[in-house]
């Protein structure tokens, strides 16, 4: 349920409001803008006689929703979501590009690959530290190794880390070393750890489940805002269908929906959602002109012999041709790479 109250509404009246409706047992999330102010009704609001509000002079209208997410959904917060890194942004009118190897295998590999991909545009660089396979017998990472050559990539760079958390117990190193905590395809529904990331303050990249709905990464999402951290941005990274010439089948259309329901930033992977190198520049510019808030896309500069998904990265040389097209048609959607 959402509260909408009249313009020029005092802070005392809407205070009391308020109070009202938490000692009826439901917690608020506001959202104010220029011309508007949104009180959000989270929790059963069985107790709660919509008639008595609505006698209130104060209050313009109620609005029920409809949706079991209630804190991504776009009633509660009008506004397009802008998460802030540093001095970077995903979301708005920035289309941002997260780049970097699937996963760190050396100092001198991905030291060369963050320089290439910050100097072809770059905002963040990506990188595995600790990787789930499907089979146990892959490559699984450098782990601990991994995230210290990730931070020195980041001194000679600048660009700030993003990395996939496997559990919970690495949650306390992950906060003080990593700028935004990547929630993999696997863990989509790994409640306990979403709760886990809920309590911090780091914004969290969540990425959509490889057989989940629409609705279910939302409530993915909500999971995590539930417990106080709103800072998530959405990844589409392809599900899976019956099409098997693909790794995945890129659902283009889940920006825009999810763009309609939700306030929250959405980015595309489309290394992972085609699985196939030369695929990844063409997604890569559709998901742009769909609407989408960024990309992350797998950069290799020996791809013939990475040690996890070469046959999806592209070479430095390539994605630096594919940013100087990006920025392009950014003008066109009005977003700036």
């Amino acid at each position: 349920m959402i509260i909408v109250m009249k313009p020029k509404t005092t802070d005392e009246k809407i205070e009391k409001i308020k109070r009202k409706m938490e000692s009826l047992g439901c917690s608020i999330h506001e959202s104010k803008g220029q011309n508007y102010h949104l009180i959000g009704l989270v929790g059963d609001t069985s107790r709660i006689d919509p008639s008595q509000i609505q006698a209130n002079r104060s209050v313009e209208k109620l609005i029920f929703v409809q949706e079991p997410y209630k804190k991504a959904n776009r009633l509660f917060h009008p506004e397009e979501t802008v998460v802030k890194i540093n001095d970077k942004e995903i979301g708005g009118n920035k289309f941002s590009v997260i780049a970097g190897p699937c996963s760190v295998e050396s100092q001198e590999q991905i030291i060369s690959i963050a320089e290439d991909i910050k100097e072809s545009g770059a905002a963040f660089l990506r990188g595995g530290a600790y990787k789930p396979r499907t089979s146990p017998y892959s490559f699984q990472g450098l782990r601990d190794e991994g995230l210290e050559l990730l931070k020195i990539a980041k001194e000679k760079t600048g660009l700030p880390i993003v990395t996939e958390l496997m559990s919970a117990d690495k949650l306390e190193k992950f906060i003080e070393n990593v700028d935004i905590i990547q929630i993999g395809a696997r863990n989509m529904q790994n409640f306990d750890l979403l709760k886990e990331v809920g309590k911090t303050n780091k914004p969290i990249l969540l990425k959509r489940g490889m057989s989940a709905t629409i609705e279910e990464l939302l409530m993915a999402a909500e999971y995590v805002m539930s417990e106080g951290n709103e800072k998530v941005i959405l990844c589409e990274r392809g599900i899976r269908t019956f099409e098997k010439y693909t790794r995945n089948t890129l659902d283009l259309s889940a920006i825009p929906v999810i763009k309609k329901y939700s306030h929250l930033p959405v980015i595309v992977d489309p290394s992972h959602a085609s699985g196939l190198w030369w695929l990844v520049e063409p997604m890569a510019k559709a998901a742009l002109v769909a609407g989408a808030d960024g990309l992350m896309v797998e950069v290799h500069n020996d791809p013939a012999n990475a040690k996890c998904d070469g046959q999806q990265s592209i070479k430095p040389e390539r994605f630096k041709a594919l940013m100087n097209t990006l920025k392009q048609l950014a003008k066109i959607e009005n977003k700036e790479v």
